[in-house]
């Protein structure tokens, strides 16, 4: 069974036992999807109200983008447990010739990366939820200002948990090449993303 298909109890039980994962990737993830759950909500009370109807067009962009978004983010859950359990699975490959013990390596250097790669995909699908949140900010219902405000909160939350599991698998690549682009590429998205992050959270306080 998928995490995504457990109850919120369930997944929070396995989330606090013992087993390896899922881990913080996949609470990251959940954190996000909650996030732009939250923009998308805030679109659906705007949408259709006359107050806001000058914004209507663009909100109804807003949650188009909320909605695949939401998608792509539930996947990730998932997604980042897989990832680190092909790190997992490797461990179990024989090492008792030096052939085996090379073919361990070589997996285990593939299996680090695609465990990189799957919170640093996240983070882009995180910066782009920042993104469509902002836009709604000043459009979107008034009562339901706060909202926005928790989604940017779980997004950065988000955001920065991923960021966090692309360090820990980048410090055991050896492909200086893969670390070194992974490394600057997400700093940047870190760096974007928090701003925007505290750009929204700034504008709610001034509305709530």
């Amino acid at each position: 069974m998928k995490l995504v298909d457990l109850t919120v109890k369930d997944f929070v039980e396995v989330l606090g036992s013992d087993a390896p994962a899922p881990g913080g990737g996949s609470a990251a993830a959940l954190a996000a999807s909650m996030g732009i759950s939250l923009t998308k909500m805030v679109c659906e009370l705007t949408i259709g109200k006359k107050k806001y109807a000058e914004f209507e067009d663009e909100i109804k962009l807003v949650f188009d983008e909320s909605k695949a978004l939401q998608k792509h983010l539930l996947d990730a859950i998932d997604k980042d447990t897989e990832a680190f359990n092909a790190v997992s699975a490797v461990f179990d490959m024989p090492k008792e010739t030096d052939d085996e013990k090379a073919a361990r390596r070589v997996a285990m250097q593939t299996a680090l990366q695609g465990a990189a790669e799957s919170p640093f995909y996240m983070m882009k699908l995180m910066v782009n939820a920042l993104d469509v949140t902002k836009r709604a900010v000043g459009k979107s219902n008034t009562n339901a200002a706060s909202d926005l405000g928790v989604a940017a909160l779980n997004l950065k939350s988000g955001l920065q948990g991923a960021w966090l599991n692309v360090l820990i698998n980048l410090s055991s690549i050896k492909d200086e090449e893969f670390v070194l682009q992974h490394r600057q590429e997400g700093e940047k998205l870190l760096a974007k993303g928090s701003l925007l992050a505290d750009e929204i959270y700034a504008e709610i306080l001034k509305v709530v």
